[in-house]
């Protein structure tokens, strides 16, 4: 019991310099790191997103746009699951934004990890690629797409994100464990480079790990993306041969993990932090919208 306690003390610690830490990363990378690519850092143009995606965005925006319509112009990977495929960025959008994401690496700049379980990539915020392009994708584009999808999962409500880029390689991490995501809903988008294995799999909603017998495995398709819920227990098979990037984005909507954390399922005990943070306020939200709640 005395080591559970220490190794509890320890990790609220770490979680506590996580902010202060990923703040003086990112003040220094905005004062000393020269970009290989700046057009990436300009605003969001709709010429960096796929024509489908330009198509999906603007049909859940129009009079009288409803979730069949909107069905149409996606892949349903799995209606069961409810999770679903799209072109989101064009070819040339994720060859520039995987140079300059690759010069990062090879910088001396600080990194911070992009998770618990992932050791290599780039947390967006960090790198300053949070303003000019996560948060117009999320406003702009994914909110009124996921207010059709996902209306029971905060997806009308979405009012933060926390987007990294993830890295597989030979020698460096080659698969992912099965898991959920601190996320009402997820944006999983394939952004290179060649590469084979490292499906995607998916069982169920919230899920026990251990009794996972057949899950569904999605391939990944350069450029497009996979929407799926937060809760959805996923993971992905170990890298055959190359190297896998990928974009995810955490969707979070406050007005449901206020009242339900998606990780322990309590309601939430808050502190105050910098930022998006995880995704809580204190302010209590004119409208709730829980999913799974029952």
């Amino acid at each position: 019991v005395w080591a559970q306690m220490v190794e509890l003390e320890q990790e609220v610690e770490r979680r506590q310099r996580l902010g202060p830490e990923s703040a003086a990363r990112k003040a220094l990378i905005a004062s000393s790191y020269h970009p290989a690519r700046p057009e990436v850092y300009d605003s969001l143009q709709d010429a960096a997103l796929a024509p489908e995606f330009l198509a999906v965005a603007e049909y859940s925006v129009s009079p009288g746009a409803d979730l069949k319509g909107l069905l149409q112009r996606l892949e349903t990977v799995s209606e069961e699951k409810r999770i679903y495929r799209v072109p989101v960025f064009t070819a040339p959008f994720c060859q520039a934004l995987l140079e300059e994401l690759e010069h990062f690496e090879q910088s001396d700049m600080p990194k911070g990890r992009p998770n618990t379980m992932n050791n290599y990539g780039v947390l967006l915020h960090e790198l300053g690629l949070d303003e000019p392009l996560m948060t117009p994708l999320r406003e702009r584009f994914l909110q009124p797409v996921m207010a059709l999808l996902y209306p029971d999962c905060g997806g009308g409500q979405l009012d933060s994100h926390r987007a990294f880029v993830v890295k597989y390689a030979p020698g460096q991490d080659l698969e992912l464990g099965c898991h959920y995501d601190n996320a009402e809903l997820t944006l999983n988008v394939a952004l290179g480079k060649v590469f084979t294995g490292g499906a995607l799999y998916f069982g169920g909603l919230f899920q026990a790990p251990a009794v996972l017998t057949e899950p569904l495995e999605v391939e990944h398709v350069v450029g497009q993306g996979v929407l799926h819920r937060g809760g959805q227990l996923h993971g992905a098979r170990p890298l055959g041969t190359g190297e896998r990037w990928n974009l995810v984005v955490w969707l979070r909507a406050s007005a449901v993990r206020n009242r339900l954390c998606p990780m322990c399922r309590c309601e939430p005990d808050l502190v105050d932090d910098e930022g998006f943070s995880d995704g809580f306020t204190r302010e209590e939200p004119t409208t709730v919208d829980v999913c799974a709640l029952t």
